[in-house]
């Protein structure tokens, strides 16, 4: 089904094309430093063009950290890595109240110091390696765009995005979030690791003197106002509706619940599961320069959105099956709504 651009008014279609020719420059400027990883770069600017926090998992090695301090100075935003350990306290990372004298008037008093956290994207490294009360902290300012310290508010500057690592392969000695915490993370991306080829091109690059240089992309008020673009492409109820019947056919308790999911399934994708299909389909569309989400769209999202809020029960784990084939399972089983 073709959408009619006059959907949108003038202004907005120019800056819908600018959006598409700026995504491959952006994408032009991370690969001047990141080999591969093309999907991977796609899923994580549609994030950023939403405005949505992302969990990466990946195994060690796989330029996670620099593929985010490169998105960072493409866009020209503060970047900060947090690297969690067991020990680490929520003050370390949101920041704590220092007693200090005050050099004009000789008195002492409370000054607060802003922790890492205070900065445009922020890569919070294994997120997992620490405890409960650190990891509710960070994603309490993930949501409320603030952090607390004796009773004072702190607003965090936006933009402000979290993208989180685990380390898939070591589970000894972390603290997994709750499925209700992984909630707040719109995405999550799983890095695999490259082609035969595109590994022998990362080896050749990288063992020998390199720099690349990237340029900075878009201003804050430009990427503000693509953001902003994002929010006013249409979704038709076509559309809402096919997100809306994914999510529902996720949850072993629904009427729309296939036998699949009833089976392998513990818990289905919340209510956000269906924003966040329907957002980042807007992002996508963006990006391809598309007036309109389609439901191809909506399926580019799925997944991402779907694999760390779909809990896998105990006949899922002894017959080997994961939230990735079940959200796959999920897409084939689950049909497009008519346009009635």
């Amino acid at each position: 089904m073709t959408t009619d651009p006059t959907c949108l008014a003038g202004d907005d279609v120019a800056l819908l094309e600018r959006v598409h020719s700026g995504y491959e420059q952006l994408t032009g400027e991370i690969g001047k430093v990141i080999i591969a990883q093309t999907d991977v770069v796609r899923d994580l600017l549609a994030a950023v063009f939403c405005q949505g926090h992302v969990l990466i998992i990946g195994v060690p090695g796989l330029a996670k950290t620099l593929l985010v301090k490169t998105l960072a100075d493409v866009l020209g935003w503060s970047f900060k890595r947090i690297q969690f350990t067991p020990d680490m306290m929520p003050a370390d990372i949101m920041g704590m109240e220092l007693l200090q004298d005050d050099p004009d008037t000789q008195q002492r008093g409370w000054r607060f110091r802003p922790g890492p956290i205070f900065a445009n994207l922020v890569l919070a490294d294994e997120i997992n390696r620490t405890p409960p009360k650190t990891q509710a902290a960070l994603l309490e300012a993930m949501q409320e765009y603030h952090v607390t310290s004796m009773g004072k508010s702190y607003a965090l500057e936006r933009p402000f995005q979290v993208v989180a690592t685990q380390n898939p392969i070591e589970q000894e000695g972390t603290y997994p979030l709750p499925e209700a915490q992984l909630d707040r993370f719109m995405f999550s991306i799983w890095i695999d690791y490259p082609a035969a080829e595109e590994e022998e091109q990362i080896v050749a690059a990288t063992t020998v003197k390199r720099e690349a240089a990237v340029q900075q992309v878009f201003s804050r008020e430009e990427m503000g106002s693509f953001q902003e673009l994002v929010l006013r492409l249409p979704a038709s109820s076509h559309i809402v509706r096919y997100a809306t019947r994914i999510a529902r056919a996720s949850r072993p308790q629904s009427e729309e619940a296939g036998e699949f999911v009833r089976q392998y399934v513990e818990w289905g994708a919340g209510l956000r599961a269906s924003q966040y299909m329907v957002l980042a389909a807007k992002a996508f569309a963006a990006l391809d320069g598309e007036p309109a989400v389609t439901a191809a769209h909506v399926r580019q999202a799925a997944p991402l959105v779907l694999r760390h809020r779909v809990l896998p029960n105990y006949n899922a784990t002894g017959d080997g099956i994961t939230a990735q084939q079940i959200s796959e399972r999920l897409l084939d089983e689950t049909s497009e709504p008519s346009y009635a």
